[in-house]
């Protein structure tokens, strides 16, 4: 039992420093960017030694990696809170962009995920993140739309793929001071521009 508690004990606080470390990171990645964060500013900010810094990760860019995997996962998060199974299909598709455009607006997050993600890791680790989280959300609800056969059938990375690109192109313009209602109607457009007519409903007679 001592041993097990031990174990415990021991992952708790390897969780904890890890946590401890992507916490301080985020914030000065925001506050100052990658480039201008040194990582014994990350250490004094987590309050952990230099050397827990790399027992976690293997260098800085690690580090940014797990930060914008966290933030990633924390929008698609809200993707999917926001778009139950108990939705049908498109409305599924508009609460999820609803979703992402609001999670977007958290302090830093733009910048993360859409500026400093790509230009630090690279255009593919920032797809494959995206891939994993929400670009994943949106394809599942473009599937779905398609087999419920209340959107167009097209090729789904594809479609996911552009149709993302101009998700990500409203936050960067909200984030600079643009009009979320604009740009929120575009995104609608072009929803409903792939959707498909649905037949009228058999009126029923007694």
């Amino acid at each position: 039992m001592q041993r097990d508690s031990a174990r415990r004990s021991n992952r708790d606080r390897t969780e904890a420093t890890r946590a401890d470390l992507i916490a301080a990171a985020r914030k000065l990645f925001t506050e100052k960017s990658y480039a201008e964060t040194s990582t014994p500013e990350i250490v004094a900010a987590a309050g952990v030694t230099r050397g827990a810094l790399y027992h976690h990760f293997a260098d800085k860019q690690a580090l940014f990696a797990a930060v914008v995997e966290q933030e990633a996962m924390a929008v698609a998060e809200e993707i999917e809170r926001a778009s139950p199974p108990s939705l049908n299909s498109r409305d599924a598709l508009i609460a999820g962009s609803d979703a992402y455009l609001a999670a977007m607006r958290a302090p830093g997050r733009t910048r993360l995920l859409l500026l400093d993600g790509p230009a630090v890791l690279g255009r593919a680790a920032m797809d494959a993140i995206d891939n994993r989280h929400g670009n994943r959300s949106l394809r599942e609800g473009l599937v779905a739309a398609m087999r419920a056969q209340t959107m167009a059938r097209l090729p789904a990375d594809a479609l996911t793929a552009l149709l993302g690109s101009a998700f990500d192109r409203a936050a960067l313009a909200i984030e600079a001071g643009a009009s979320v209602q604009d740009y929120r109607a575009v995104l609608m457009a072009l929803i409903d521009g792939l959707s498909l007519p649905q037949a009228p409903r058999p009126v029923r007679t007694r």
